[in-house]
């Protein structure tokens, strides 16, 4: 007998998994009164107000989980479930189950609740169950087969997990095909992931999850950014995500998101090749969108994005048009020295190789050739001990540039 034939104490369908924890696990009450809120949230849309009865709901959205605890009311099965959520422990985990035995959609969250509180090692059969409960427990799987380094069994959970959550709504398939984008792009799946991307946002317009909205727009448009290189009419599309991504969230609500849009959208703006004058202007907002992102990102909380960010916005700042390129070759310089300091020459020489180039070659252009040439040196001789050969060449055209302008300025002393 399927879970649907039995009757459950719990109305159905729920938006678990549609809001992050603990609130995503939280069930709503049976009551006729808040059922098109409960349809509501499995659609990702909140209530303009929540009712009583689901303050509890409210305050842990808004992280105020002592608050929330308070306001579980009521000594149910569906009450100590919300409220084990919250406060944990394996006895209650032993009785809940053991009470919870006679009806399969109960049973299945509360197994589901211990998995995800690190109670229990492994999640729920799916079979056991259905709809969004399903749902979860395939997702739950897939998180397991990803941790084995299975990412064709997680592939084949979420896929199954997207199937269930269909019958609770848009939301859920939304989240859960999220996920799988992210997992197809890891195998290498381009084409698939792209178009299981475009439905995950498909399915979250419109909602109010607008962060993991957001964050979709984010993995998109890196996806068809990388994929530029070799097809760059995939820029644009690429672009369209971020300015999506920064039109649904501000760095107030989702600091992180915001930045990495503003990094990779600065990025892209200096990559695309400029065909007429008016694409001048593209270097400035990326350079203000990469200054954005250096608002968020430092060596302390994110060393690699800090970095590689500085270093773009450094050589955006060199060849930028402007009445004013003097200083911003010299705030180059600078921004160079910043990333230098964290680019060792036995852990990283290639990426200190790259950095003293650029800025051993910026601060030719300010004429300042003696540091130039120290710079210029020491990135040389780290390509030739990586046997680099083209830059090595490269390095050496602008060390040839600088003797040839300082074999004209003795000439006009003499």
């Amino acid at each position: 007998m399927s879970s649907t034939d039995q009757p459950s104490l719990v109305s159905r369908p729920q938006p678990v998994g549609v809001f992050t924890l603990p609130a995503g696990y939280f069930l709503i009450p049976a009551d006729s009164d808040l059922d098109e809120i409960r349809v509501g949230l499995c659609q990702g849309k909140l209530p303009s107000e929540f009712p009583a009865e689901l303050s509890f709901y409210r305050l842990a959205l808004d992280g105020d989980l002592e608050a929330s605890m308070a306001a579980i009311s009521g000594d149910d099965l569906v009450a100590r479930a919300n409220r084990f959520l919250l406060e944990p422990s394996r006895d209650e985990l032993a009785v809940l189950l053991r009470e919870s035995s006679d009806d399969p959609c109960m049973h299945a969250h509360i197994e589901m609740l211990g998995f995800v509180l690190g109670l229990a090692l492994d999640p729920p059969d799916p079979s056991t169950t259905d709809g969004e409960f399903a749902a979860q427990c395939h997702a739950a799987r897939a998180t397991l087969a990803l941790e084995r380094g299975d990412t064709s069994t997680a592939i084949e959970e979420l896929e199954a997990g997207a199937q269930a959550a269909n019958e609770a709504g848009t939301a859920l398939t939304g989240q859960i095909l999220g996920q799988l984008a992210n997992v197809q792009l890891d195998e290498g799946g381009t084409q698939r992931a792209g178009v299981t991307f475009q439905a995950a946002i498909d399915n979250l317009a419109g909602t109010d999850l607008v962060q993991s909205l957001a964050e979709l727009h984010v993995s998109a448009g890196a996806m068809y950014q990388e994929m530029s290189e070799s097809a760059p009419r995939l820029m644009q599309k690429a672009i369209d995500h971020y300015h999506s991504a920064l039109a649904l969230v501000t760095s107030k609500v989702s600091p992180e998101t915001v930045a990495i849009a503003n990094a990779n959208l600065g990025l892209a703006y200096i990559t695309m090749p400029m065909t007429q004058a008016s694409d001048q202007l593209r270097v400035g907002v990326a350079i203000q969108s990469m200054r954005d992102a250096l608002d968020f990102f430092t060596p302390e909380n994110s060393k690699d994005r800090w970095s590689s960010t500085q270093l773009n916005l450094a050589n955006a700042l060199v060849y930028m048009p402007s009445k004013h390129q003097g200083e911003n070759i010299a705030e180059a310089v600078g921004l160079y020295e910043g990333v230098l300091q964290h680019r060792d020459r036995h852990t990283d020489p290639a990426g200190r190789a790259r950095v003293l180039a650029n800025q051993g070659n910026a601060l030719a252009h300010l004429g300042i050739f003696d540091d130039s040439k120290a710079k210029l040196h020491e990135a040389r001789a780290l390509f030739e001990e990586l046997e680099q050969d083209e830059a090595v060449r490269s390095v050496r055209s602008v060390l040839d540039e600088i003797a040839r302008e300082e074999s004209k300025k003795r000439q006009s002393v003499q």
